[in-house]
Protein backbone atom coordinates (compact mmCIF):
# COMPACT_ATOMS: atom_id res chain seq x y z
CA UNK A 1 0.00 0.00 0.00
CA UNK A 2 1.87 3.58 -0.77
CA UNK A 3 1.72 6.12 1.32
CA UNK A 4 -0.33 9.41 0.07
CA UNK A 5 0.92 12.49 0.58
CA UNK A 6 -1.36 13.85 2.58
CA UNK A 7 -1.08 10.85 5.07
CA UNK A 8 2.50 11.54 5.21
CA UNK A 9 2.11 15.30 5.48
CA UNK A 10 -0.24 14.70 8.30
CA UNK A 11 2.00 11.75 10.18
CA UNK A 12 4.80 13.67 9.87
CA UNK A 13 3.42 16.79 11.22
CA UNK A 14 2.49 14.96 14.49
CA UNK A 15 5.83 13.18 14.81
CA UNK A 16 7.04 16.79 14.66
CA UNK A 17 4.62 18.44 17.05
CA UNK A 18 5.27 15.36 19.40
CA UNK A 19 8.94 16.92 20.31
CA UNK A 20 8.82 20.51 19.65
CA UNK A 21 5.35 20.51 21.35
CA UNK A 22 4.62 24.62 22.05
CA UNK A 23 8.69 25.53 20.53
CA UNK A 24 12.42 24.52 20.30
CA UNK A 25 13.16 25.66 23.78
CA UNK A 26 16.70 25.13 23.35
CA UNK A 27 16.62 26.45 19.06
CA UNK A 28 14.51 29.81 20.42
CA UNK A 29 17.09 30.77 23.02
CA UNK A 30 20.50 29.84 21.54
CA UNK A 31 20.23 30.66 17.83
CA UNK A 32 19.42 33.71 15.74
CA UNK A 33 19.05 33.41 12.05
CA UNK A 34 22.13 31.40 11.80
CA UNK A 35 22.40 29.22 8.85
CA UNK A 36 23.99 25.51 8.95
CA UNK A 37 25.58 22.77 6.56
CA UNK A 38 25.04 19.41 8.32
CA UNK A 39 25.49 15.86 6.69
CA UNK A 40 23.57 12.23 8.70
CA UNK A 41 25.97 9.65 8.55
CA UNK A 42 26.05 6.05 8.94
CA UNK A 43 27.16 4.47 11.77
CA UNK A 44 26.87 0.60 11.55
CA UNK A 45 26.33 -1.95 8.55
CA UNK A 46 22.95 -1.45 7.17
CA UNK A 47 20.24 -1.41 4.53
CA UNK A 48 18.65 1.95 4.28
CA UNK A 49 15.41 2.92 4.56
CA UNK A 50 13.04 5.91 5.41
CA UNK A 51 15.46 8.25 3.57
CA UNK A 52 12.61 10.63 1.97
CA UNK A 53 10.55 10.82 5.13
CA UNK A 54 13.60 12.16 6.80
CA UNK A 55 14.27 14.56 3.91
CA UNK A 56 10.37 15.65 3.94
CA UNK A 57 10.62 16.38 8.21
CA UNK A 58 13.36 19.12 7.26
CA UNK A 59 11.39 20.44 4.39
CA UNK A 60 8.29 20.80 6.78
CA UNK A 61 10.22 22.78 9.44
CA UNK A 62 11.75 25.51 7.38
CA UNK A 63 13.91 27.09 4.72
CA UNK A 64 16.49 24.29 3.68
CA UNK A 65 17.90 22.14 0.74
CA UNK A 66 18.50 18.17 1.21
CA UNK A 67 20.37 16.09 -1.23
CA UNK A 68 20.44 12.69 -1.09
CA UNK A 69 23.37 10.75 -1.21
CA UNK A 70 22.28 7.26 -0.59
CA UNK A 71 18.77 5.89 -1.30
CA UNK A 72 16.08 2.92 0.10
CA UNK A 73 17.18 -0.23 -0.12
CA UNK A 74 21.11 0.39 -0.83
CA UNK A 75 23.27 -1.21 1.69
CA UNK A 76 25.63 1.05 3.29
CA UNK A 77 28.36 0.28 6.33
CA UNK A 78 30.30 2.46 8.48
CA UNK A 79 31.03 6.24 8.37
CA UNK A 80 28.42 6.85 4.54
CA UNK A 81 26.83 9.82 4.31
CA UNK A 82 23.04 9.17 3.42
CA UNK A 83 21.82 13.00 3.57
CA UNK A 84 23.44 16.62 3.40
CA UNK A 85 21.45 19.64 4.73
CA UNK A 86 22.09 23.18 4.38
CA UNK A 87 20.15 26.13 5.61
CA UNK A 88 18.17 27.36 8.17
CA UNK A 89 19.68 26.24 12.16
CA UNK A 90 16.92 25.58 13.85
CA UNK A 91 14.95 23.61 10.99
CA UNK A 92 17.42 21.49 10.39
CA UNK A 93 18.51 21.08 14.49
CA UNK A 94 14.63 21.33 15.25
CA UNK A 95 14.00 18.07 12.80
CA UNK A 96 17.38 16.29 13.91
CA UNK A 97 15.72 13.83 16.46
CA UNK A 98 12.40 13.07 14.43
CA UNK A 99 14.71 12.14 11.09
CA UNK A 100 17.06 10.35 12.96
CA UNK A 101 14.53 8.17 14.66
CA UNK A 102 12.41 7.69 11.18
CA UNK A 103 15.88 6.71 9.22
CA UNK A 104 17.09 4.34 12.48
CA UNK A 105 14.15 2.87 13.26
CA UNK A 106 12.87 1.97 9.30
CA UNK A 107 16.52 0.82 8.02
CA UNK A 108 16.30 -1.93 11.45
CA UNK A 109 13.41 -2.94 10.25
CA UNK A 110 14.50 -3.37 6.43
CA UNK A 111 17.85 -4.59 7.55
CA UNK A 112 16.52 -7.32 9.42
CA UNK A 113 13.99 -8.17 7.37
CA UNK A 114 16.88 -8.97 4.60
CA UNK A 115 18.19 -11.50 6.52
CA UNK A 116 14.88 -13.62 6.93
CA UNK A 117 14.31 -13.15 3.66
CA UNK A 118 17.57 -14.48 2.34
CA UNK A 119 17.59 -17.00 4.78
CA UNK A 120 14.32 -18.17 3.03
CA UNK A 121 15.91 -18.15 -0.55
CA UNK A 122 15.07 -20.99 -2.73
CA UNK A 123 12.49 -22.17 -0.85
CA UNK A 124 9.87 -20.99 -2.25
CA UNK A 125 8.26 -19.50 1.06
CA UNK A 126 7.68 -15.61 1.13
CA UNK A 127 8.02 -13.85 4.40
CA UNK A 128 4.85 -11.49 5.57
CA UNK A 129 4.74 -9.07 8.45
CA UNK A 130 1.83 -8.62 11.16
CA UNK A 131 0.18 -5.86 12.42
CA UNK A 132 2.58 -6.04 15.64
CA UNK A 133 3.83 -2.85 14.59
CA UNK A 134 4.68 0.67 17.09
CA UNK A 135 1.53 2.82 17.39
CA UNK A 136 1.50 5.71 15.07
CA UNK A 137 4.28 4.38 12.48
CA UNK A 138 2.77 1.20 11.00
CA UNK A 139 2.32 2.44 7.63
CA UNK A 140 5.88 3.17 7.72
CA UNK A 141 7.00 0.63 9.15
CA UNK A 142 5.28 -1.81 6.81
CA UNK A 143 7.09 0.50 4.02
CA UNK A 144 10.20 -0.66 5.67
CA UNK A 145 9.46 -4.16 5.14
CA UNK A 146 8.95 -3.93 1.72
CA UNK A 147 12.55 -2.64 1.20
CA UNK A 148 13.81 -5.70 2.75
CA UNK A 149 12.11 -7.63 0.76
CA UNK A 150 9.22 -9.02 2.32
CA UNK A 151 5.47 -8.38 2.02
CA UNK A 152 3.05 -7.13 3.51
CA UNK A 153 -0.27 -9.08 5.80
CA UNK A 154 -3.11 -6.88 6.78
CA UNK A 155 -2.79 -3.08 7.46
CA UNK A 156 -5.29 -3.25 9.78
CA UNK A 157 -8.73 -4.92 11.05
CA UNK A 158 -10.45 -3.14 8.03
CA UNK A 159 -9.02 -4.79 4.88
CA UNK A 160 -9.84 -8.85 5.58
CA UNK A 161 -11.55 -11.08 7.97
CA UNK A 162 -8.68 -13.15 10.24
CA UNK A 163 -10.34 -15.34 12.45
CA UNK A 164 -8.52 -15.64 15.54
CA UNK A 165 -8.15 -17.53 19.00
CA UNK A 166 -10.09 -15.30 20.67
CA UNK A 167 -13.27 -14.92 17.73
CA UNK A 168 -13.61 -18.52 18.07
CA UNK A 169 -13.81 -19.09 21.72
CA UNK A 170 -15.92 -15.96 21.66
CA UNK A 171 -18.80 -17.30 19.35
CA UNK A 172 -18.45 -21.48 20.37
CA UNK A 173 -15.57 -22.87 17.60
CA UNK A 174 -14.21 -22.31 14.41
CA UNK A 175 -17.04 -23.79 12.24
CA UNK A 176 -19.44 -21.33 13.74
CA UNK A 177 -17.21 -18.77 13.11
CA UNK A 178 -16.16 -19.11 10.20
CA UNK A 179 -19.79 -19.96 8.82
CA UNK A 180 -20.62 -16.27 9.50
CA UNK A 181 -17.82 -15.04 7.95
CA UNK A 182 -19.12 -16.47 5.07
CA UNK A 183 -22.20 -15.87 5.19
CA UNK A 184 -21.51 -11.76 6.47
CA UNK A 185 -18.27 -10.66 4.57
CA UNK A 186 -18.55 -9.10 1.07
CA UNK A 187 -17.56 -11.67 -2.07
CA UNK A 188 -14.18 -9.69 -2.49
CA UNK A 189 -13.64 -9.84 1.15
CA UNK A 190 -10.97 -12.22 1.67
CA UNK A 191 -11.28 -14.53 5.24
CA UNK A 192 -8.05 -16.06 6.86
CA UNK A 193 -8.38 -18.15 9.33
CA UNK A 194 -6.02 -19.18 12.09
CA UNK A 195 -5.67 -22.70 13.42
CA UNK A 196 -4.88 -24.14 16.55
CA UNK A 197 -4.09 -27.68 15.54
CA UNK A 198 -4.92 -30.62 12.94
CA UNK A 199 -8.44 -31.15 14.41
CA UNK A 200 -9.43 -27.47 13.89
CA UNK A 201 -7.84 -27.41 10.59
CA UNK A 202 -9.72 -30.37 9.38
CA UNK A 203 -12.96 -28.67 10.26
CA UNK A 204 -11.67 -25.25 8.79
CA UNK A 205 -10.85 -27.30 5.38
CA UNK A 206 -14.34 -28.37 5.34
CA UNK A 207 -16.21 -25.17 5.02
CA UNK A 208 -13.08 -23.47 3.80
CA UNK A 209 -11.31 -20.03 3.77
CA UNK A 210 -8.99 -18.36 1.41
CA UNK A 211 -5.60 -18.82 3.68
CA UNK A 212 -5.03 -21.10 6.99
CA UNK A 213 -2.97 -19.76 9.29
CA UNK A 214 -0.95 -22.60 10.83
CA UNK A 215 -0.52 -21.06 14.42
CA UNK A 216 2.24 -21.75 17.03
CA UNK A 217 2.42 -24.96 15.09
CA UNK A 218 5.43 -27.44 15.72
CA UNK A 219 7.67 -27.90 12.23
CA UNK A 220 5.96 -31.67 12.57
CA UNK A 221 2.95 -30.58 12.86
CA UNK A 222 3.39 -28.04 9.75
CA UNK A 223 4.47 -31.65 7.88
CA UNK A 224 1.63 -33.30 8.60
CA UNK A 225 -0.67 -30.42 7.64
CA UNK A 226 0.66 -30.07 4.33
CA UNK A 227 -0.16 -33.38 4.05
CA UNK A 228 -3.54 -32.95 3.89
CA UNK A 229 -3.54 -29.61 1.97
CA UNK A 230 -6.30 -29.31 -0.31
CA UNK A 231 -5.60 -28.10 -3.96
CA UNK A 232 -5.45 -24.48 -4.59
CA UNK A 233 -5.58 -24.20 -0.73
CA UNK A 234 -3.14 -21.17 0.71
CA UNK A 235 -1.13 -22.22 3.82
CA UNK A 236 0.88 -19.38 6.58
CA UNK A 237 2.16 -20.38 9.23
CA UNK A 238 3.07 -18.28 12.28
CA UNK A 239 3.97 -18.32 15.82
CA UNK A 240 7.67 -17.19 17.26
CA UNK A 241 9.39 -17.37 14.22
CA UNK A 242 12.50 -15.57 13.49
CA UNK A 243 16.27 -15.70 12.26
CA UNK A 244 17.06 -18.33 14.07
CA UNK A 245 14.22 -21.39 13.41
CA UNK A 246 12.64 -19.96 10.06
CA UNK A 247 14.62 -22.43 8.25
CA UNK A 248 12.76 -25.34 10.07
CA UNK A 249 9.36 -23.77 8.84
CA UNK A 250 10.08 -23.10 5.34
CA UNK A 251 8.34 -26.78 4.45
CA UNK A 252 7.29 -27.44 1.09
CA UNK A 253 3.63 -26.80 0.69
CA UNK A 254 4.03 -23.44 2.82
CA UNK A 255 3.31 -20.59 0.97
CA UNK A 256 3.65 -17.64 3.60
CA UNK A 257 5.70 -17.46 6.69
CA UNK A 258 4.28 -14.65 8.98
CA UNK A 259 6.43 -13.11 11.44
CA UNK A 260 6.28 -10.26 14.01
CA UNK A 261 9.98 -10.61 14.85
CA UNK A 262 10.68 -8.35 11.87
CA UNK A 263 9.08 -5.13 13.16
CA UNK A 264 8.90 -5.31 17.40
CA UNK A 265 12.23 -6.87 17.77
CA UNK A 266 14.15 -4.88 15.04
CA UNK A 267 16.98 -2.66 15.92
CA UNK A 268 17.60 0.78 15.27
CA UNK A 269 20.61 1.31 13.31
CA UNK A 270 22.83 3.88 14.72
CA UNK A 271 23.33 7.07 12.80
CA UNK A 272 23.90 10.83 13.61
CA UNK A 273 23.78 13.74 12.33
CA UNK A 274 26.47 16.36 12.06
CA UNK A 275 27.09 20.32 11.67
CA UNK A 276 29.95 20.73 9.40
Amino acid sequence: MPISELYLKKSLENFILEDVNFGDLTCDTVLSGERIRAVIITKQKALLAGIDFAMEVFKLLGEVEVIKKLKDGQEVFENETILEIEGDAKAILTGERVALNLIQRLSGIATLTKKLVKALEGSGVKLLDTRKTTPGLRVFEKYAVRVGGGLNHRFGLFDAVMIKDNHKRAVGGVEIALKRAKERAGPFVKIIVEIENLEELELALKIGADVYTLDNFSPEDVKRAVEIKPEGAIYEVSGGINLENVLDYAIKGVDYISSGYITHSAKAIDMSLRVI
